[in-house]
């Protein structure tokens, strides 16, 4: 009796295996609506607003707001410091989530443009002097590996509080400066 109840044990266990599948059926058509092969995102033609959802949104937030608990600064109301600074502008580039982004040049470009709006994520942070980027200038920057971003950052936000800059990216409890985060 013993033996009879283990076999039906072993065989009611390894019943679901024996009809798993490992490899998919190279036979087997796709699901309705799935016909096509999905298009690289760069060649998609999605607008500036869904390219940042889906290069930016999963670090960034997509209001921009950043995550100081994933080492994610905000750009909401910031961003635009970096070109006020020397090195800033090549900086925004060549972030890794930028560089290594799925989009072309002129995709980046136009992120980078659509970032730096004054009713975008730099808002007031946009300096008065702000030239657009152009996928020239992309393709050329982006070819620039950053071997040290947090070294990087840290020299530009220190460029920037020797400009006077408020320094409110999120990233950490007291680094704002201005008069009331001291007080």
């Amino acid at each position: 009796m013993r033996r009879l109840i283990l076999l039906g044990l072993v065989c009611a266990l390894s019943a679901p295996l024996a009809f798993a599948r490992a490899i998919p059926d190279p036979a087997q058509s796709h699901a309705p609506g799935n016909e096509e092969l999905q298009k690289p995102i760069a060649q998609a033609g999605y607008g500036v607003g869904v390219n940042y959802q889906l290069q930016c949104a999963g670090c960034h937030l997509g209001d921009g707001t950043g995550s100081a608990a994933n080492d994610t600064p905000r750009m909401k109301g910031f961003v635009g410091n970096f070109l006020k600074v020397p090195g800033g502008r090549e900086f925004l580039v060549r972030v890794p989530g930028m560089s290594q982004s799925a989009l072309n040049n002129a995709q980046l470009a136009d992120l980078l443009n659509w970032l730096m709006r004054k009713d975008g994520m730099a808002g007031e942070s946009l300096p008065a002097d702000y030239q657009p980027y152009t996928a020239e200038e992309v393709t050329a920057l982006r070819a620039q590996t950053m071997l040290n971003l947090p070294g990087t950052r840290s020299e530009l936000i220190k460029a920037m509080r020797a400009q006077g800059i408020a320094i409110d990216d999120g990233m950490t409890a007291g680094t704002m400066d201005s008069p009331t985060a001291n007080q």
